[in-house]
């Protein structure tokens, strides 16, 4: 009876998940009345505008990862190292993203880096842009973090500390190329929660009047009726592709790791 219950339950959520997507896909595939086509596709990919904003989109994910992990990896890996006492306090700073709405956050950016303040970020495009990054990593800290550090937890830190500097590691040595290939698969699935967040974000991008994904989706789904299906479906296939890339790292670190 419970193996019932069981594919029941397994049936309902795989229909709950996929038949709206199907929905979705068989709509955008129906801009040419009476027939199916990609017209709706072919018009997203040829919109310079999805290029431009897609393109700014990825550039700002790209570096909010490469913030993202130059700030926590290191952070991380010293509290559990030297300070354990000072996890619980790491642990609700980086909660607070998930408490405080993006818009305040936006708000008190614009508030302190005006350009009648102190540090005028947002007279300028590239201090803007750099304001925005700042953002994106403070919404993606949460996931960053807690990736990072449940990656920490698989691997004995102390040991491995100690060992390398008992080779003469120095510090670099010791966080990139002894910690970091041990959470490698934690701090990718970090950098892919950071991509979709940037990718989907609406508020930041549209307040700072920056040219990014989530404020073209937003104009292009008040506008058209197609083009924003096929938008979604491509956005899904991208999320699922970086989840597919997770997976496919996890297996090949572990079958590195496997003795001969």
């Amino acid at each position: 009876m419970m193996r019932i219950w069981n594919w029941a339950a397994f049936t309902f959520g795989l229909l709950y998940f996929t038949l709206p997507l199907v929905g979705m896909t068989n709509f955008s595939l129906k801009m040419r009345r009476g027939e199916y086509s990609f017209d709706a596709y072919a018009k997203v990919f040829g919109d310079p505008r999805f290029q431009e904003t897609f393109g700014y989109s990825v550039g700002m994910a790209l570096f909010t990862i490469v913030f993202g992990v130059l700030l926590v990896v290191p952070t991380t890996y010293w509290v559990r190292l030297k300070m354990p006492w000072l996890r619980p306090y790491i642990e609700f700073i980086t909660l607070l993203p998930l408490v405080i709405p993006a818009i305040v956050i936006v708000f008190g950016y614009i508030r302190l880096y005006n350009t009648s303040s102190w540090l005028p970020l947002t007279g300028t495009t590239t201090g803007t842009n750099i304001l925005l990054m700042f953002g994106y990593a403070t919404l993606a800290l949460p996931y960053m973090y807690r990736a990072v550090d449940t990656g920490l937890r698989t691997i004995d830190v102390t040991t491995l500390t100690e060992a390398a500097q008992s080779l003469g590691a120095g510090w670099g040595t010791i966080l990139f190329r002894v910690i970091m290939p041990n959470v490698l698969v934690a701090v990718l699935s970090g950098a892919f929660l950071t991509f979709a967040i940037v990718i989907g974000e609406f508020t930041m991008a549209a307040l700072l009047n920056r040219p990014a994904f989530g404020p073209y989706m937003q104009l292009l789904g008040a506008n058209r009726a197609y083009e924003p299906a096929a938008l979604a479906v491509i956005a899904f296939f991208i999320t699922w592709g970086c989840m597919g890339i997770i997976q496919l790292v996890s297996r090949l670190q572990k079958s590195a790791q496997r003795p001969v």
